[in-house]
């Protein structure tokens, strides 16, 4: 792994943290072996320093790039926008143009307002449901990125977060006195969901959670919350970070039929180039004028083009029919090779966001040696694969043929050892192992 490993760890001393994503450490994957950094990318292939070649079969792009890599009906749209320049004292025509197709692709809602990653929509939203009820308390399902609003749930004794995404999430840097402005209950889970709001009645600006990850809504989940909501005058914000653009052109909540007060979208919004929203009823959304929220790079016109044109083709291709049926062809092969082969596995997640974890005492033992030995065969791999449109039936054939083989290689290996051998360290399972 020459160039790249040498290069991350030039990063490690100059830049906290080695990266700026933490999905992105190596760590996270295959320590000391991960192919670090990238030269090119194009479909579903990617290219790293080292001139090493492979089949993304992981988190394409950590979700954002739904098309595929280099999508050339995107870049063309973000080439032409940047030859007629990215930024103005003036602003980009496009941010009205995206607005309209937002609104149409969400009639419910009345106004848009943007932003250029995903946590920042969501520390928006939190500031807007908090401008519109004057009330401070979020109660929170799922993940929303790193600001304090969010991480101010770990401010409470314990490790609040822990029961919806990574455990760890240390809220150092974050005021004390943000402590119980935020309190998380876990998805399906309506017992938690009444107690708190039963114990902080009259105090609750907002509820802010994923519509969907993982899990389908159990007992009409969704349903209730949005009839409590509506009756305890309660701003329903649906994160649409992760899901959106995955089940259907637009929010997941529009195959969930519920209707929130707010969205935020962001990753395949754009396919890859920074941009998100936050797409809302205008009798909340006109509490954006209320109090400050304004940013010069929210201004830029090569996330609005490249979200136009991604949306376009999202809606001509009917990108959301091909991801569900790749996604549900991954989910049966992955069935077929653990069995063929007696493995112990539980798969998970929405056809378009596949998950499947190792049923084992060690299971990141067992994660670990899926990651190392499918790079050896030319494969980004990992226990989570977001489908996106450039994977097509010959690549998904070809990966579980090298599924088989190193599956095959796990069964020999535990039966012979007890366990697979790994050549480096086992994988990172949180944050709070990173240094």
């Amino acid at each position: 792994m020459g160039i790249s490993q040498d290069l991350y760890k030039k990063a490690k001393k100059i830049i906290p943290g080695g990266t700026q994503l933490l999905s992105k450490r190596p760590e996270m994957h295959l320590p000391d072996l991960w192919p670090a950094y990238y030269k090119s990318t194009s479909g579903c292939r990617v290219t790293d320093l080292d001139d090493h070649t492979y089949c993304d079969m992981s988190f394409m792009g950590i979700g954002a790039n739904v098309l595929g890599y280099c999508d050339e009906d995107v870049d063309r749209a973000v080439i032409d926008a940047v030859r007629r320049g990215s930024m103005s004292t003036l602003n980009a025509p496009e941010e009205v143009e995206l607005a309209e197709l937002l609104l149409e692709l969400h009639p419910w809602a009345d106004m848009v307002r943007y932003a250029k990653t995903g946590g920042e929509a969501l520390a928006v939203a939190a500031r807007i449901a908090r401008a519109c009820t004057g009330k401070e308390i979020v109660l929170v399902c799922g993940y929303h990125g790193w600001h304090d609003w969010y991480l101010a749930a770990n401010l409470e004794k314990g490790d609040p977060l822990s029961y919806v995404h990574l455990s760890g999430l240390e809220p150092k840097g974050v005021p004390i006195g943000l402590a119980d402005t935020n309190f998380i209950f876990s998805y399906n889970d309506m017992d938690r969901f009444q107690k708190l709001i039963d114990k902080y009645d009259g105090k609750i600006a907002a509820v802010i959670m994923e519509p969907i990850r993982n899990d389908y809504p159990q007992d009409g989940f969704l349903q209730k919350i949005r009839k409590i909501t509506e009756e305890k005058d309660i701003i329903l914000v649906f994160d649409e970070v992760s899901a959106g653009f995955r089940l259907c052109c637009g929010g997941a909540h529009l195959v969930l039929d519920v209707t929130p007060d707010m969205i935020t979208m962001g990753k395949a919004l754009s396919n890859g180039y920074p941009m998100a929203a936050i797409v809302g009823k205008e009798e909340v959304m006109r509490s954006a004028q209320d109090t400050f929220i304004s940013s010069t790079y929210w201004t830029e016109r090569v996330g609005l083009a490249a979200s136009v044109a991604a949306i376009q083709k999202y809606r001509e291709k009917d990108v959301d029919r091909h991801l569900d049926r790749i996604g549900a062809a991954v989910k049966t092969g992955l069935r077929k090779a653990a069995d063929k082969h007696g493995l112990l596995i539980n798969i998970s997640g929405i056809n378009p966001m596949v998950h499947f974890e190792f049923v084992y005492d060690a299971p990141l033992i067992y994660k670990t040696f899926f990651t190392q030995e499918m790079l050896k065969r030319g494969y980004l791999a990992s226990t989570s694969i977001y489908v996106c449109y450039a994977h097509t039936d010959d690549i998904v054939t070809a990966y579980f043929d090298t599924v088989d083989e190193v599956f095959e290689l796990m069964r020999e290996q535990k039966e012979e050892q007890g366990l697979p051998q790994l050549d480096g360290e086992v994988c990172h399972s949180g944050f709070q192992r990173l240094t």
